[in-house]
């Protein structure tokens, strides 16, 4: 009968290997966490601290409360801002979403040259902002413009003046933006397609679900991961939409784009009122938060379901 023989247990790493281990790990944490404490992090602590303070830049802070926050009630271009972000936000989200989707669909397949139209489908994304902004202004034009020579060959007598148009330069503006955004979000899309597996399609063909069918029943669920990523990150964007609006249209005609990243930008930058600014983006950024945490608490619910 033999004696079974035991193995030291291998030694516990020394303290200042973990001590290294640590400091590796922190090493590859710091730059990007300084970064975004220094640009981020602080800048949204004092933009919270300054939404209760009258402040100018050039006088002492002085402490007012909520006096900023009552002013938001009473400013009729907060009022505007705020109907005009909630518009923008109500046509982006699900065009954008939709024709992502669509797009995304239509490029997964194996045909000559899909490779091509992903890529000039993707390539608006990364675009400079500035020339697409000029160049669909360019487009809108209401004379000369393609977009409304091309509404005038179909019959339409008096085509809409676009950006001119207090009631057409959102949905202008809104068009712009889809075209812009699509690919990036259909990049998504593809990825979350390409993890579906064939074999669901297999099963509910042999079923007899046709293509409409097996979009609802096996597409959809199975994206849903996806497309509350990208509704996640649509409202995020909508919210806080500025740059495209600012190039089109700069808030007009009037102000029927005036959006509410536009006026913190207005009453910060240009008028020099930084506490009622931050009151502003203290409010965009509960609106936001509050969506964003109703999506996820919607979601949750659904997935549990």
């Amino acid at each position: 009968m033999t004696q079974a023989t035991t193995r030291p247990l291998p030694a516990a790493p020394s303290r200042r290997r973990a001590w290294r281990d640590i400091l590796v790990g922190w090493s590859f944490i710091l730059p990007n966490f300084i970064g975004f404490a220094l640009f981020t992090l602080v800048p949204m602590t004092a933009a919270f601290a300054l939404a209760f303070l009258d402040w100018d830049s050039y006088s002492t802070p002085e402490w007012v409360g909520l006096e900023n926050f009552e002013r938001l009630l009473r400013d009729e271009n907060f009022h505007v801002a705020l109907r005009n972000t909630l518009f923008y936000a109500a046509g982006h989200i699900p065009l954008t979403l939709a024709v992502a989707l669509g797009l995304a669909i239509a490029l997964n397949r194996k045909l000559r040259g899909v490779q091509f139209f992903r890529t000039a489908a993707f390539f608006p994304y990364v675009t400079s902002l500035v020339a697409v902004a000029v160049v669909w202004n360019m487009l809108f034009n209401p004379t000369s413009g393609p977009v409304n020579q091309f509404l005038e060959v179909l019959g339409v007598s008096e085509p809409p003046r676009w950006v001119a148009s207090t009631d057409w330069a959102m949905p202008a503006v809104i068009i712009t933006s889809v075209w812009r955004d699509m690919g990036y979000y259909m990049v998504l899309y593809l990825a979350g397609l390409q993890t579906i597996p064939r074999e669901y399609y297999e099963a509910a063909t042999v079923d007899g679900a046709g293509a409409w069918q097996r979009f609802w029943s096996v597409t959809l669920p199975c994206l849903r991961p996806t497309t509350f990523f990208v509704l996640v990150m649509l409202t995020i964007q909508s919210f806080k939409v500025l740059d495209l609006i600012v190039v089109m249209t700069d808030g007009g005609p009037g102000r029927s784009t005036l959006v509410l990243a536009q006026l913190v930008y207005r009453e910060g930058i240009r008028e020099g009122q930084f506490g009622y600014s931050s009151a502003i983006a203290l409010v965009l950024f509960l609106i936001v938060l509050t969506v964003t945490v109703v999506q996820f608490r919607i979601n949750e619910r659904r997935s549990v379901t």
